[in-house]
């Protein structure tokens, strides 16, 4: 089985920072390679894998110095097709562009779709509906004119993600500062429930984080850390007592929760999108619907056994899981 990967190019695969799409693709080809299967990874020129590699982008072309995003992915995904006669599957993880190319090509082409970022992308979709196949991330995702294989939530590697007993009094607020993801939610809710926050995540929005975020950081109460990474990453998850997960849209899945979750860290979010996939009401958390039930689930949350959320993630999103239903899928596809 020779699987042609095609990442996002928006950052690195893996990223060292930001880029849950570039993160899951990683994870998934390390999986795969691990299990014998034949990959080659089309990313950035400065990415890395244990399998074979082909790139034509320097680097990922959201990082500085940037390169023009329509120009390298064009290149990009040509650069995989023009190779397609030498695998079995593509397997398309880098969004719609791709599937203008899939009639010109034999080889079966297989899409994760990684949420949509507006309605005006669903026609890219619906055209080729006949003709690739589609993998939604959650059943939330699902979009009601569209036809799917499968749906594969994302998987991590728990071995990654140490597992901490005891947590601390500290909330966490991890994410973009952007208003989907509800930082100003996560400030109101601490604030009200009298307890300390510590937020971690990318200035997406430097308006809204002007406006709503950074007038309540006081180094004190609120504390802000930016983008942290590596072991300060873990520790960060890990060492909180609950995770605030707000949300201000219908999240596809999000990587911090089940990362939490792995650590031991319960998870209090508001019900929508992909959330009641992910958490499991009064076991591995709380789904709320106001600032008002999230405190008072902030109070609640000693009744949460952390060992709890440890072994839900062990369950339902391992890597291991993850890399196994990719597998299958292949199989059905190409056989």
């Amino acid at each position: 089985m020779r699987i042609a990967m095609l990442s996002s190019i928006s950052w690195a695969t893996p990223p060292t920072g930001y880029g849950p799409w570039e993160l899951v693709t990683s994870l998934l080809t390390e999986a795969l390679v691990a299990r014998g299967v034949d990959v080659t990874l089309f990313a950035t020129q400065n990415s890395h894998t244990a399998g074979k590699m082909e790139g034509v982008a320097p680097r990922g072309y959201s990082e500085p110095p940037h390169l023009d995003a329509k120009v390298w992915e064009a290149m990009h995904i040509a650069h995989c097709i023009e190779r397609a006669g030498d695998f079995d599957l593509i397997h398309n993880q880098a969004d719609f562009m791709p599937l203008a190319w899939s009639r010109l090509i034999d080889t079966p082409m297989l899409t994760t779709i990684h949420g949509f970022s507006s309605e005006r992308i669903v026609p890219v979709y619906q055209r080729y509906d006949d003709h690739v196949h589609y993998v939604s991330i959650s059943d939330a995702d699902r979009h009601p004119s569209l036809s799917y294989a499968a749906t594969i939530h994302h998987g991590i590697p728990l071995d990654d993600f140490p597992f901490d007993a005891a947590g601390g009094q500290d909330l966490l607020f991890f994410g973009r500062i952007h208003p989907d993801k509800g930082p100003h939610a996560a400030i109101a809710a601490a604030k009200a429930a009298g307890r300390r926050l510590v937020m971690a995540g990318l200035v997406q929005d430097h308006d809204y984080h002007e406006r709503d975020v950074a007038p309540h950081i006081d180094d004190d109460r609120v504390v802000f850390r930016g983008v942290v990474g590596g072991d300060e990453r873990i520790r960060t998850l890990g060492q909180a007592s609950a995770l605030l997960h707000l949300i201000g849209f219908d999240e596809p899945f999000g990587l911090s929760v089940v990362e939490a979750m792995a650590c031991g860290t319960p998870v209090i979010a508001f019900n929508r999108g992909s959330m009641p996939e992910l958490i499991e009401h009064g076991v591995t958390g709380f789904l709320v619907d106001t600032v008002d039930e999230a405190v008072e689930a902030i109070e609640r949350i000693g009744e949460i056994d952390r060992a709890a959320c440890r072994a839900h993630v062990a369950e339902r999103f391992s890597v291991e899981r993850m890399a196994d239903d990719y597998i299958r899928l292949y199989r059905q596809l190409i056989g």
